[in-house]
């Protein structure tokens, strides 16, 4: 009968303190103020006590210029004209290309080159003939989403068209630094 009775009181204690209006309830030590909008509580604090303070430096105040001492300057120059020089011997590159035709039909192959060559004139194409097939790439791309734009605009000519991983040439640039 006792733990009936202890048990009796600890759910009354329970459902006693759940109904407890937490409106009501302050924080010590800040302003508090609670607002009832809508059937939700909305609690603001003054937290700007807590925040820590920081100084801020007179922008104005001079600092000090500190000189490098050890100048490596020259040669740093030195190893990239080298660097430079070995990239511009560099033609190829694994990049992408796209594969708009593979068979064995050569007056489809030429007039689909020409249809390509029409739609995206800056893109460079490449037939080769294995027996008894011809291939037909176009494009020199370094990443696969470059190819993917070009095969976007000619996916109407070339439903089947895939992107293929090939070593490309790299373009040479025209300006010089």
């Amino acid at each position: 009968m006792n733990k009936f009775f202890s048990l009796l009181l600890s759910l009354a204690m329970l459902f006693a303190t759940a109904c407890v209006s937490s409106s009501g309830a302050a924080t010590s030590g800040t302003t508090s103020e609670s607002t009832r909008s809508g059937g939700n509580v909305k609690v603001t604090e003054d937290l700007s006590a807590y925040r820590p303070k920081y100084t801020v430096p007179d922008a104005a105040a001079p600092t000090a210029r500190i000189e490098p001492t050890n100048h490596v300057n020259d040669q740093v120059a030195v190893l990239m004209d080298t660097v430079a020089s070995v990239n511009k011997n560099i033609k190829y590159a694994q990049g992408y290309r796209i594969l708009a035709y593979n068979g064995s039909e050569r007056q489809t192959v030429m007039n689909l080159r020409k249809t390509i060559i029409a739609r995206v004139p800056d893109e460079k194409d490449y037939l080769t003939y294995n027996q008894p097939n011809f291939r037909l790439k176009i494009g020199d791309y370094f990443s696969r989403i470059e190819a993917q734009q070009v095969l976007n605009q000619i996916s109407d000519l070339l439903p089947n068209a895939q992107i293929v991983q090939e070593q490309i040439n790299i373009p040479k640039s025209t300006g010089s630094r």
